[in-house]
């Protein structure tokens, strides 16, 4: 009898729930257990970081306030595993259960270790918003969990997530309720394949609002239909970073898979605003050009994305180019390459994922007017070729366009013709990157022309006798570096594409040459 009654009483001394850490754009499972033991003083252990210690502090404060006892036995909260680091605030919530279900305060009807539970806790008892919530559903679910507790505002990003259930709860006090059988809540769910296809195809800026500029918009097309990277040289107010925005309402829309992967990356960033659900649209990202290196490919130390990784699966804008520091645009290099970056850090390495299209844009010299056709340029002897030299041979080596834009003339801005919309271009974008989707159907990791290795352009870029005549003319005559014969191939197969021809013909090589404009050896006198 005795023995019985010392389990039954150590079982009671002791609570489990179950709480997660992101690492990367994944989660893994963590094991809050509360256990009261002789003595005096609270204990987190378990590699927590100061925003977990602290939380002794606001549980104290935010028990009281809710009218709860805070116990003066010696209580030990362990985050299991205890090699693996804790951070953030997100673990108020079940520490905070776990006090309460060990001090006998409240008698849980339902099974804590059935639910993940995940919040920071005000000093008044409401529950703020937490960061990475879908990579935490996703983990609960992959663990078989009933239920997933967290604050109301992240309910709706969790409940894409199918298979569980996403209980949403504004105070310390509804999170008690719902657990002691008092106050029914209702799982939120969400259709998200009718949300995500109801709002995939909006896009506020449209090329049908551009005047003039049919070159910049064609050379965009083909930026868009070939997954390429490229660059837009133009004096002040010619219009390069108004284009630039609109080039996402003219990609493919975005797969599932892909806006699943993308909003992953905004979760763990806390990029995702209130109450957001699905990323639907691709992703455009801007960065001042005052950016440090650690914010642009990810870093800290606990390793978050930078904006390489906030870019994925849509655009990275770089304006004004030969301003950004060059450290900053040489650490770019590598991720450009293979469509990821690895953050180390001593105990651990954290991958993200950079798979973006680099758009750039930059004025042709310090004033802005070399090849202006109206305006002078007043840059003195080498200063516009030591302002070009500002981007490392190997970047450009990675863009595959270079576009010259010129300023709108008084006709064209004037004009009352009825512009093509993104709806069009995009349909003509869509066609050439089917007939990419099957021609890389047995490379998983290939999906669109300008992911092509060096070994595979030269089998599927082939052209003829009277193409190599043009190819090596122009080469000669334009002064085109090495680098560019590759870059020339792979846009005149996506010109291709879009033509729907299946060789590539002396047009499609022609208008690939005309976008190598840095590469001319006389380009900056």
């Amino acid at each position: 009898m005795d023995i019985r009654q010392n389990s039954q009483k150590q079982k009671n001394m002791l609570a489990k729930t179950f709480g997660a850490a992101v690492y990367g754009v994944n989660a893994a499972l963590i094991t809050v257990e509360v256990s009261v033991v002789q003595g005096q003083g609270q204990t987190v252990v378990g590699l927590p970081d100061n925003a977990v210690k602290e939380s002794l502090q606001r549980l104290d404060a935010a028990l009281k306030n809710c009218n709860y006892q805070v116990s003066r036995q010696k209580t030990i909260i362990n985050l299991a595993p205890a090699d693996v680091r804790k951070e953030g605030s997100a673990y108020d919530l079940p520490i905070a259960l776990g006090l309460l279900a060990v001090s006998g305060q409240i008698r849980p009807t339902r099974n804590l270790e059935e639910y993940l539970i995940l919040g920071e806790l005000s000093l008044d008892g409401k529950l703020r918003p937490i960061k990475g919530v879908l990579p935490i559903a996703i983990e609960a679910r992959k663990n078989k969990l009933k239920g997933f507790i967290l604050p109301a505002e992240n309910a709706m990003e969790a409940s894409i997530v199918n298979n569980i259930d996403v209980i949403g709860v504004e105070t310390l006090q509804e999170a008690i309720g719902y657990l002691t059988g008092t106050l029914e809540i209702e799982p939120l769910v969400t259709d998200t394949r009718d949300l995500f296809f109801n709002t995939i195809n909006e896009y506020e800026a449209d090329f049908s609002h551009v005047q003039g500029q049919e070159n910049i918009k064609r050379a965009l097309e083909i930026t868009a239909a070939g997954g390429h990277n490229a660059i837009m040289i133009g004096p002040p107010g010619a219009g390069k970073t108004m284009l630039a925005k609109r080039l996402p309402s003219i990609l493919p829309p975005l797969t599932l898979h892909e806006a699943l992967e993308t909003t992953k990356i905004h979760s763990v960033a806390g990029k995702l605003g209130v109450k957001s659900t699905l990323i639907s649209r691709r992703p455009f990202r801007s960065p001042h050009h005052t950016i440090s290196d650690a914010a642009l490919v990810g870093g800290g130390g606990f390793p978050q994305p930078g904006e390489i990784s906030l870019a994925h699966n849509g655009v990275l804008f770089l304006d004004e180019l030969p301003e950004f520091k060059r450290t900053v645009l040489e650490v770019m290099r590598q991720p450009l390459e293979e469509r990821k970056v690895v953050i180390s850090r001593t105990k651990q390495a954290v991958e993200f994922p950079t798979n973006f299209m680099l758009i750039a844009s930059m004025n042709p010299c310090p004033c802005g007017y070399y090849n202006h056709p109206e305006k002078d340029c007043v840059c003195g002897p080498g200063v516009v070729q030591k302002y070009l030299n500002k981007i490392s041979g190997p970047l450009l080596d990675r863009i595959d366009l270079h576009v010259e834009v010129t300023p709108v003339n008084f006709d064209q801005i004037s004009s009352t013709r009825k512009n093509e919309s993104s709806a069009e271009i995009r349909e003509r974008v869509i066609k050439a990157r089917e007939i990419q989707t099957k021609r890389f159907e047995n490379y998983p990791e290939i999906h669109c022309n300008a992911m092509m290795p060096p070994e595979m352009v030269k089998e599927i870029c082939e052209i003829g006798e009277a193409g190599k005549a043009l190819l090596k003319k122009a080469m000669e005559r334009l002064g085109l570096s090495a680098r560019a014969y590759d870059r020339i191939l792979k846009v005149s197969r996506t010109i291709a594409d879009l033509a729907a021809s299946d060789e590539i013909r002396i047009e499609h090589l022609a208008e690939a040459i005309q976008y190598r404009s840095l590469d001319r050896e006389n380009w900056a006198g």
